[in-house]
């Protein structure tokens, strides 16, 4: 995949050198989401971030960055399938939640490092991960779905009661976003270093927990987030069949 994605919104690099011969020691992968525009979550970037989720467990890397575009990290659905109703809405919420519990549960740890704005599922993305390092700057974070006529669905809600404060998750619901800094309280957000820091940043980070044993960190998955995982997957249809948008 990192050879051959000219066309695609999702590159991996290795952060040391990559071993092609089945799963080897590859050090940390770099994933990029870059559309070129928002980084608008619909099938396309969906579709790559989950393949690159996929080489990354297979080149046996010992962790992984997940990273934007500079000033958008991820603009959250795509509302343009949002808007064309259908069962078009359900099937991209359906393909975002493989998605977000794939990085919640992934087997090595997961570093975010957030180029700018993270709404909405942009922002379920910062919240499935493991380490989160934010840009300082002008930039919003959270959820505003109720503000814009869009109900929170249970997977959205039960990351949030998980890794949010209980200080600010009502709050949180209710749509407000956030700046970088104030995101770290809320839980959003880790720390928030330079845009020029950013990467490195979250590199060693993850360079730190990769150390971290394999099957010790596979167990600990489950014992830390399986019951979340599992509340969500069997929740999803029902969740799914009262997502609606208001105009």
């Amino acid at each position: 995949m990192s050879d051959d994605t000219t066309l695609s919104p999702v590159t991996v690099r290795y952060a040391e050198g990559q071993h092609t011969e089945g799963p080897t020691d590859a050090g940390i992968a770099v994933i990029t989401m870059d559309d070129g525009k928002a980084n608008a979550l619909g099938h396309d970037l969906l579709g790559a971030l989950l393949g690159a989720l996929d080489e990354v467990e297979a080149s046996g890397a010992d962790a992984v960055v997940i990273t934007g575009r500079p000033g958008r990290f991820s603009a959250g659905f795509d509302l343009s399938v949002m808007n064309a109703g259908g069962t078009g809405p359900q099937e991209m919420l359906a393909a975002g939640v493989e998605v977000f519990l794939r990085i919640y549960q992934f087997p090595r740890p997961v570093v975010v490092a957030c180029t700018g704005h993270a709404i909405a599922a942009g922002a379920i993305i910062l919240m499935s991960s493991d380490i989160r390092v934010g840009t300082a700057g002008e930039f919003k974070i959270g959820m505003p779905e109720l503000t814009i006529g869009m109900p929170l669905p249970f997977f959205a809600t039960e990351l949030m009661r998980d890794r949010l404060s209980k200080r600010h998750v009502a709050r949180a619901t209710l749509g407000q976003m956030y700046d970088p800094e104030t995101a770290v309280d809320v839980g959003y957000l880790d720390e928030v270093v330079d845009a020029d820091d950013l990467v490195d940043t979250a590199v060693a980070h993850a360079r730190i927990a990769g150390a971290v044993g394999r099957g010790a960190m596979k167990r600990t998955r489950v014992t830390t987030r399986g019951a979340i995982a599992d509340a969500v997957r069997s929740g999803l249809a029902d969740d799914l069949s009262h997502f609606v948008v208001e105009s």
